[in-house]
């Protein structure tokens, strides 16, 4: 088990203080990374690493020599998906394509992570193009599976004590299911909440930037730094509240595993048990007509992003993404208006149903189950298609220990719009299910 604690708030409050020197902090963690990283490889290989980051360390000090004028991310290591492009380091996305072809201005999450006074520990590493053919990265808490994907390096990191905050991103289930299987936070904010200018896109209706933490209060902080407008939720009788918890019956719920839903009643009566008003209610009726317009039209942008490319480089992609690819040439315009229109038809059929039944939060299974064995594959992402489609923004919270010892998550889904009172509720989601 290579897992280490690595809260956000904690590392900033010492960093901004002067408690914790920046300078020792930095060589702490690249100490850390020498020893760990050969066993889970979530980092892209940077020879010069703790030199380059002792010298941004070092300007950040001059820069702020008062801490009271300190910004609030001030010193803080924070891993970057290698579909980010970020200046002074290459965009490879997981592929054997040319870096050069991916090279622009630097994404404007990252900017505003710089800006934030953030220090870039490095890039993660991710599936070819964030879809489903693997790279090297092993979860922290067993290195015999997988810990998941298309974020499987940001999410490792974060679990391993590299960063206590990196960047991801989903289009399926890349920030949820991989937070959920390393034991950590993972938010995908509503859709476009967090720019995505200076992405290597998959889905361009699709894609989603997220962020994986150790605990919600660290989420809390970033998610009030990259997203657009944010305003913490207002103290008042609303949030004050329990919220009520909706279950989506029928054959969504029947996707998951059996291990998964029996994990998955026993989190149910925790949360009872806790206080919380759960409700059962029927959704998703047409769920295999969803999971279908959804991978279709996610294929069909893959395609024309890769129009190019794919034309010049076919031998170079891997079988995977190469059949994707190939599917989303077959798809028709009309069919792809027809995925496109579904999101907001499904979204707004999820908020009806929570306002009829009175429901604040919808509640299900991060992935079918804990992380299968092997590395070869990164975990069917199912159970996350149908809020990234709406997409609706969703938090995962680590639930509780699998029957084969490996980190089971819970995700709760807000309305469109609704982060700041969904992650102010996974404050007190979150101490229940810590008793798990």
């Amino acid at each position: 088990m290579y897992i280490s604690p690595a809260s956000l708030p904690g590392t900033v409050a010492e960093l901004r203080s002067g408690q914790l020197d920046l300078l020792k902090y930095v060589n702490e963690i690249c100490d850390r990374i020498e020893v760990i990283e050969p066993h889970i490889q979530a980092l892209i290989p940077e020879p010069d690493r703790r030199s380059r980051l002792l010298k941004e360390a070092e300007a950040l000090q001059n820069m702020y020599p008062d801490s009271n004028k300190r910004p609030p991310l001030y010193g803080v290591l924070v891993g970057v998906k290698d579909i980010f492009r970020t200046k002074g380091f290459p965009t490879r996305a997981g592929a054997q394509l040319p870096p050069e072809l991916f090279e622009g201005p630097e994404a404007e999450c990252v900017k505003r992570l710089r800006e934030a006074g953030a220090l870039i520990l490095g890039k993660t590493v991710t599936t070819e193009f964030a879809f489903f053919a693997p790279g090297p990265t092993r979860n922290p808490y067993n290195p015999e599976h997988t810990p998941g994907g298309s974020s499987s390096g940001s999410a490792a990191a974060v679990a391993a004590g590299f960063c206590p905050l990196a960047l991801g991103t989903q289009t399926i289930g890349s920030v949820i299911r991989p937070a959920a299987f390393c034991g950590i936070v993972g938010f995908k904010p509503s859709y476009d909440r967090i720019p995505s200018e200076g992405l290597i896109y998959f889905s361009p209706s699709l894609d989603h930037v997220g962020l994986f933490t150790q605990d919600v209060e660290g989420m809390n902080l970033a998610a009030s730094i990259l997203c657009y407008d944010w305003e913490p939720a207002a103290p008042g009788e609303e949030i004050a509240k329990l919220p009520v918890l909706g279950v989506p019956e029928g054959s969504y719920l029947a996707q998951a595993s059996e291990e998964g839903l029996k994990a998955f009643e026993a989190q149910l009566k925790m949360l009872v048990k806790g206080g919380y008003e759960i409700k059962r209610v029927p959704a998703f009726e047409n769920i295999k007509e969803i999971n279908l317009l959804h991978r279709r039209m996610a294929f069909a942008e893959l395609a024309q992003i890769h129009e190019e490319w794919f034309a010049r480089y076919e031998d170079l992609y891997r079988p995977q993404t190469k059949d994707a690819i190939l599917t989303g040439k077959e798809v028709e315009e009309e069919e792809l208006k027809r995925a496109r229109a579904g999101r907001l038809a499904l979204r707004e059929e999820l908020e009806a149903l929570m306002a009829e039944h009175g429901i604040d939060l919808w509640l299900s299974p991060a992935a079918v189950g804990s992380a299968p064995q092997g590395i070869s594959a990164t975990g069917d992402p199912i159970m996350n298609l149908p809020w990234t489609y709406a997409g609706m923004p969703t938090i995962t919270l680590p639930a509780g220990m699998s029957e084969s010892n490996l980190p089971l998550g819970l995700q709760f889904t807000a309305p469109f719009m609704a982060d700041e009172r969904l992650l102010e509720w996974a404050k007190g989601v979150e101490m229940v299910l810590r008793r798990l």
